[in-house]
């Protein structure tokens, strides 16, 4: 018996949301039409898929493998008959991507309404994190990552500035205090504010160029925030003169203009390639992928950092 793809699909938001009720709140389904809809399939491939308890649901090694592959072939499912509905009704669906809180923030606020507004069909969804993850598994059609963090068997396109900086900043009084640097030697005597990434790396060593010369430093963290989470906080500690802070030029740049933040070590601050959208080459390209990547080719937005 050919397993039913609206039972395929139940299994597949249960075994994610690790729960029938959890699952419900977004399959559109109740937790008891779940659960029915996972027995008939198991009935249907002989097998067990699930291991339930009065506290949790768990895929067993059938159904961890079958989990792992139904994935991306449902979404495959997904994308050929969003290509008809394309045809007939113009762009419709749901487009999720994975970023970078950095390009939540510096990225994709200048292009989102502009797509938005070319395609009333599409929705979107954000998902703003700074661990590294296999964007298919999570469930997202497409990432932003920066080049070396590119996986195999993508395609990527640009996205955003093409050259962006990290900036070095401190608040006007904290350096009346401490001094201003002439080397980025001289930030081991300041108290600095540090990120922390969900893998637990920090955001050092800080890592400065100028004419050829490439220095790096570990600073000394008198403050360290979250960086999927805590980095406004960072910026607004700043600006309060606990510290000084290494952060990408958008975003301290606001500060710097209003005389909140003044630039330490300018002519230090170092470039670095822009970020890139990125999808699969094994998959069919959902429309609404399709009608994004086709925005960003067709109407690039400029957010080039003066140098």
């Amino acid at each position: 018996m050919t397993p039913d793809l609206a039972d395929l699909n139940a299994f597949l938001a249960v075994a994610r949301a690790r729960g029938f009720r959890e699952a419900s709140r977004t399959a559109g389904a109740s937790a008891s039409t779940l659960s029915e809809a996972v027995r008939r399939l198991e009935a249907s491939l002989g097998v067990r898929l699930l291991h339930r308890t009065t506290r949790s649901v768990t895929p067993t090694e059938a159904g961890a493998r079958l989990m792992e592959r139904l994935g991306p072939a449902l979404q495959e499912v997904e994308a050929a008959l969003g290509a008809v509905d394309d045809l007939r009704d113009g762009v419709t669906g749901m487009l999720r991507l994975n970023v970078p809180v950095s390009a939540a923030k510096l990225v994709l606020p200048a292009i989102l309404p502009g797509f938005l507004a070319a395609h009333p069909g599409v929705k979107v969804e954000i998902v703003a994190e700074d661990g590294f993850v296999d964007v298919l598994a999570s469930g997202c059609d497409a990432g932003i990552r920066y080049d070396e963090r590119l996986e195999q068997d993508m395609i990527a396109l640009p996205i955003g500035p093409r050259i962006q900086r990290f900036a070095t900043a401190a608040a006007p009084a904290h350096l009346d205090r401490h001094g201003r640097p002439q080397h980025p030697r001289d930030l081991l005597q300041h108290p600095c504010i540090l990120g922390r990434f969900a893998s637990g790396r920090l955001t050092s060593p800080w890592e400065f160029e100028q004419d050829g010369a490439v220095v790096l430093i570990e600073p000394q963290p008198r403050l360290t925030v979250g960086i999927s989470g805590a980095i406004e906080l960072g910026v607004e500690a700043a600006i309060a003169g606990v510290g000084v802070i290494h952060l990408f030029e958008g975003w301290l740049r606001p500060y710097i203009t209003s005389g909140a933040l003044e630039p330490v070590l300018e002519d230090w601050w170092q470039p670095f390639p822009g970020p890139f959208l990125y999808h699969s080459s094994r998959r069919l390209v959902p429309p609404p992928l399709r009608a994004f990547i086709d925005y960003i080719r067709t109407a690039p937005v400029e957010l080039r950092v003066k140098l």
